[in-house]
């Protein structure tokens, strides 16, 4: 989806001939939560000259009390016609960035911390990093209460159809949806797991690409309520069954050229895109942290599940954590395989984007691809090739982002801290729970 422009004539005239009633001003926690103020048309010449402020501090790491008035600074070029009208008309949504009440971006802000970002890279003659995601999710039934149960809606697996497939018509409402959203959705399939479903939507620049998987978010929940299910982006909710990631895609650009293509190399990847990937290699356990950032993340970060759990790099298999699609020219890519979708999506690419860089930089190499499948060698023989485990904990994740100065700058200094805030209290409170399984293992036992 090529970024559009739009203007504030353009969305004035949206309002009237659509019979908007109400706007939506979307923005992201550092928990990467969608939060919104819905406000009235009536308000909308506040909203498009910046003046709709809302109280900072009751949202997660952003400010603290003394501090909390902001302001939202609508994005023109997010606004968005729901699909779905109501009694009342048309809602439409704007995607909004967090600024002071003087008017300068807050640093808080996830969103505006990946615009800086991007500003970097460009600084450095950049034209555009790519991304396509590959989200999954899970559909359960809910209950006579309305309230999400455990029971699954289907008995599918990989690419399966109805009737064992029963996601199947929920899963093209959602495509409908997102089609009439102006989303390009390339696939849309059964996964491997009962109940588990992925859609996958062309690939934009880094901006647009989070934007879209926030929204893309509250789509799929949205049209699952309407079939009577829930849909949950959480990366491991029952055992034994694979896990949901969110495999990401990347490329980064100089003009029209794609950067990491090279066609006079025998494997038509460039030294640029070698050095790329030596970054994202050399930080992958502090990555992991903004890439699973949650501790149900390292439930599915286990051996057995088709999750990578090795820090390696293949083009031929898909056991690794970095992947090297066939696809050149153009579609010549890195694929990411450990982000899952609870990762706040502004965090992930930014810090994805700047280890990558970092390795440009540094002129970084990785080591040699891995060919086999990495699940079935010994210990020996991964420490013979150089392979690193990936923190097998968010708690170990942590203390590698605490050790990893070029990721911890790619969120910067408060969002570094109110993020290692937040982890360290989740990894507390999980750290003092008593689960099922112990009750089961210990107390009878001793």
């Amino acid at each position: 989806m090529a970024r559009k422009t739009i203007t504030a004539d353009d969305i004035r005239t949206s309002v009237k001939e659509e019979n908007v009633q109400f706007l939506r001003l979307m923005f992201t926690d550092i928990n990467g939560i969608i939060k919104n103020v819905e406000v009235p048309v009536s308000q909308l010449e506040k909203v498009l000259a910046n003046k709709m402020a809302f109280d900072g501090s009751s949202i997660d790491g952003f400010v603290r009390i003394e501090e909390s008035d902001m302001l939202l600074f609508p994005d023109f070029n997010t606004w968005l016609l729901f699909p779905w009208e109501n009694d009342h008309g048309k809602v439409a949504r704007l995607i909004c960035s967090v600024h002071r009440m003087d008017g300068t971006p807050f640093e808080g802000d996830p969103r505006n911390n990946l615009v800086r970002v991007i500003q970097d890279m460009k600084d450095d003659g950049y034209s555009a990093f790519n991304i396509g995601p590959e989200p999954e999710f899970f559909l359960f039934k809910l209950d006579e209460n309305g309230e999400p149960s455990m029971q699954l809606n289907d008995k599918g697996s990989y690419f399966d159809f109805a009737p064992l497939d029963m996601g199947e018509n929920c899963r093209r409402d959602i495509v409908l949806e997102l089609e009439k959203m102006g989303f390009e959705v390339e696939a849309s399939h059964h996964e491997v797991a009962p109940g588990q479903h992925e859609i996958d939507f062309r690939y934009t620049d880094a901006l647009d690409a989070a934007d879209h998987i926030q929204t893309f978010k509250l789509v799929v929940k949205t049209i699952a309520r309407k079939h009577g299910l829930y849909a949950t982006f959480m990366p491991k909710p029952l055992h034994g069954i694979n896990g949901s990631g969110m495999h990401i895609n990347m490329s980064l650009f100089k003009g029209e050229k794609n950067f990491f293509f090279d066609p006079e190399t025998d494997t038509q990847l460039s030294d640029s895109a070698m050095h790329f990937l030596a970054g994202l290699l050399a930080h992958a356990r502090a990555l992991t942290a903004i890439n699973n950032p949650t501790v149900n993340s390292y439930k599915r970060l286990v051996p057995g599940f088709e999750a990578p759990v090795y820090i390696a790099w293949s083009g031929t298999n898909r056991s690794p954590l970095i992947r090297v699609p066939l696809a050149r020219g153009l579609g010549t890519r890195l694929e990411l395989r450990s982000v899952d979708p609870t990762a706040n999506p502004y965090l992930a690419i930014a810090a994805i984007l700047e280890a990558g860089l970092d390795g440009i930089e540094n002129k970084l190499t990785p080591e040699e691809a891995v060919d086999r499948n990495i699940y079935r060698m010994q210990d020996s023989e991964r420490k013979a090739n150089h392979i690193q485990d990936l923190p097998s904990t968010l708690h170990n994740a942590i203390k590698a982002l605490e050790d990893d100065p070029v990721v911890k700058a790619a969120l910067g200094p408060h969002l570094y801290q109110s993020f290692k805030d937040s982890k360290d209290l989740e990894w507390a409170a999980y750290r003092q729970s008593v689960s099922e399984w112990e009750r089961d293992q210990y107390l009878e036992l001793y």
